[in-house]
């Protein structure tokens, strides 16, 4: 028996996507009502929809290849520059119809100004903005803190995605500025790759520059486990996570997997933990029972912990006091705006804190915003980071 396909749902988002391109000509042909106008922008709109919902057909065969990128990128600028062009003439429009005037031409021209504004920021977030790396300080003060780890300092990165790079001289760009940091250790909190442990192996010889005088650490992210792809066997999936893991140590990176070290400075020492991926809704693999075994409860700890949740869930309120997390997976969705005073993405409807430090019960997390790149090719507002935190006794 066939399954029933239910239609509504496409026929419904076909005509909403008529009338707002119906709309979007409208406002064009206020400025110019030459005859060529409408068949070159229905044209082009067809254009534009059916290379995306080809690249979608072929991409069961071909993958996420360049063809798909270029349509599903293409359709995603021009989306967000109507809808930003709707946004703005709406008002106007509204108030013509009330009070019977005529469209307002001036607002029609700055509805244009802002749709032609809105396509140039994405452009320049898909060919600049993800490799337009920034460091971050922070200074953190502890009360435990031993006299030793004064002003010790810790370089974080997260969210590679090395199957999405694409520049050798950006990425090269973003391990010189880790590099000049010279951090007393460098930390990799998770998802080194899209899928496959084959996308970093290009790479190594890059992220490999990367060392500090007390090591260099990481650990797993939900990407790296394979889970958002198909795999001939269970055995070929468990097979490239074990090469995944054997990457790291190419790397140079020490991979802890629920496990801990200590670090030691002039008699005194701090720990550091790692765990498994633990976050709600992407898999709650981390033991942090385990990656503590044998921790005094006094000891000054930092964790490394891919998702945030993780902390908010667990870490916050475990009983024995961690001083500081460590997480990324956010990405900050690589859309919004930190300026002006303004911190706005659209993650923070998925996550009350998506960036940045927060603390509680006298401990912080700190959250990177992701040294790489996935799904969206670009950064727009909020730029890949490099984080550099300084311990402090208070």
């Amino acid at each position: 028996m066939k399954r029933k396909i239910n239609l509504l749902p496409f026929v419904v988002v076909t005509i909403l996507f008529f009338l707002l391109n119906a709309y979007v000509l409208s406002g064009i042909h206020t400025l110019s009502s030459s005859p060529i106008i409408a068949p070159i922008f229905w044209t082009f709109i067809a254009i534009i929809t059916g290379s995306l919902i080809y690249a979608i057909q072929r991409m069961r065969d071909n993958g996420m290849d360049i063809f798909f990128k270029i349509a599903t990128h293409a359709f995603l600028v021009l989306f967000v520059a109507e809808i930003v062009f709707v946004v703005m003439l709406l008002p106007s429009d509204t108030y013509s119809l009330f009070s019977g005037k005529p469209r307002n031409v001036y607002w029609v021209e700055f509805a244009m100004s802002l749709f032609v504004l809105t396509v140039l920021i994405f452009i320049y977030g898909i060919i600049k903005g993800k490799y337009a790396y920034r460091v971050i300080k922070h200074t953190l003060y502890f009360d435990n803190l031993p006299d030793s780890f004064e002003d010790f300092t810790i370089t974080q990165i997260s969210d590679v995605h090395a199957g999405s790079f694409q520049s050798p001289k950006g990425v090269q760009r973003g391990i010189d500025l880790i590099k000049a940091q010279k951090s007393d250790i460098f930390v990799f909190t998770g998802d080194l790759v899209n899928n496959k442990a084959e996308e970093i192996v290009p790479w190594i010889s890059y992220f490999s520059q990367i060392k500090a005088p007390y090591g260099q650490f990481s650990i797993l992210g939900n990407h790296d486990y394979g889970d958002y792809i198909k795999w001939d066997t269970e055995s070929h999936k468990r097979a490239n996570l074990e090469q995944l893991k054997l990457h790291h140590a190419d790397l140079g990176f020490k991979l802890m997997l629920d496990e801990h070290v200590e670090l030691h400075k002039d008699g005194e020492k701090i720990v550091l933990a790692g765990v498994e991926n633990w976050g709600i809704g992407f898999g709650e693999r981390g033991d942090l029972k385990k990656a503590l075994t044998d921790v005094n409860p006094n000891d000054f700890k930092i964790l490394l912990s891919h998702d945030p949740t993780h902390w908010d869930a667990e870490v916050k309120k475990h009983p024995s006091k961690i001083n500081l997390t460590l997480s990324g997976h956010t990405h900050g969705m690589q859309f919004g705006i930190e300026a002006f005073g303004i911190k706005w993405s659209p993650v923070k409807y998925r996550y009350a804190h998506w960036a940045g430090i927060a603390s509680e019960n006298g401990r912080y997390l700190n959250i990177n915003r992701g040294f790489g790149f996935l799904g969206f090719s670009g950064r727009i507002g909020i730029w890949p980071e490099i984080t550099v935190i300084k311990l402090k006794k208070s």
